[in-house]
């Protein structure tokens, strides 16, 4: 299957601005790339990558002063299978885990494990597999927040939508995130490309999505609390903790957001 995927991003500036973007496909599917994947900028400016401290692919940049235009357009084969899913089995424990996957069943920005702690034992406490126990928190967020576009914020941390129950996918993602921890079930936050492929099409803009990658008997696999299906055609760009890791773009001084537009969509040819 070939994948269509880009973007149209504009920002407005008052004064020269340097900025952080993390625009890329993530390296592990680089040699899926059926065409050159390249940031684009208008007007022309000087851009250098770099490899975070995640291993995701980050651009620098300094924009200058007025309007700026990051844009890519690219085409990537995909293998057109549902995210796999995990082994059933017992839950490691966490003396068991390798070293690498500490960091993701501790706390982070969006990620409060000490708040969530007595929701996630006196829910999720019983004793079942490591794939049961994920989707149980996977099932319990999907139906516990309401999605809207409207409710997206900035600040919102997995406490707030505990709470308040609405948010976007990010939100989804953060509060499965912060209770898989919580059960001492490593899991790190995704962000990349998901196109309606395989399911009815949505009547709303398209945009990048974010999921999460839970660590079960020696792997690392794919959860999506807000459409709790395996999908079809994920493209992962970044990982990190939380989103504070993955920010698609970072800006180091005010830069207004003027345009927006993301595209994924299955096509037949790569011109």
């Amino acid at each position: 299957m070939l994948i269509r995927c880009g973007y149209d991003i504009r920002f407005e500036t008052q004064a020269r601005t340097a900025m952080v973007a993390l625009l890329s496909v993530h390296p592990s599917r680089h040699q899926d790339l059926r065409t050159p994947q390249r940031l684009l900028a208008s007007p022309d400016i000087p851009l250098y990558q770099f490899e975070d401290a995640f291993g995701n692919v980050a651009t620098r940049l300094t924009l200058p002063l007025g309007e700026v235009s990051l844009s890519c357009d690219f085409v990537i084969e995909d293998e057109g299978e549902p995210d796999e899913e995990a082994p059933d089995g017992p839950q490691s424990a966490v003396e068991d885990l390798p070293d690498h996957v500490i960091p993701f069943l501790l706390g982070s920005r969006y990620c409060e494990t000490d708040r969530l702690m007595t929701v996630a034992w006196s829910n999720f406490g019983q004793p079942m597999s490591a794939r049961e126990r994920v989707q149980a928190i996977v099932d319990f967020v999907h139906n516990h927040i309401e999605f809207g576009y409207h409710y997206a914020r900035s600040d919102k941390t997995a406490w707030n939508g505990y709470q308040e129950r609405q948010g976007v996918c990010r939100d989804f993602a953060h509060l499965a995130i912060t209770l898989c921890r919580c059960k001492n079930i490593p899991a790190r936050y995704c962000t990349g490309y998901l196109g309606d492929i395989g399911v009815p099409p949505v009547d709303a803009p398209m945009d990048f999505s974010a999921w999460f990658e839970v660590y079960i008997n020696g792997g690392w696999y794919v959860y999506d609390a807000r459409h709790n299906q395996r999908r079809i055609g994920r493209i992962l760009m970044a990982r990190g903790r939380d989103a504070t890791d993955v920010a698609l773009t970072t800006a180091f001084g005010p830069a207004i957001l003027q345009h927006f537009e993301v595209r994924t969509e299955e096509t037949s040819t790569m011109g």
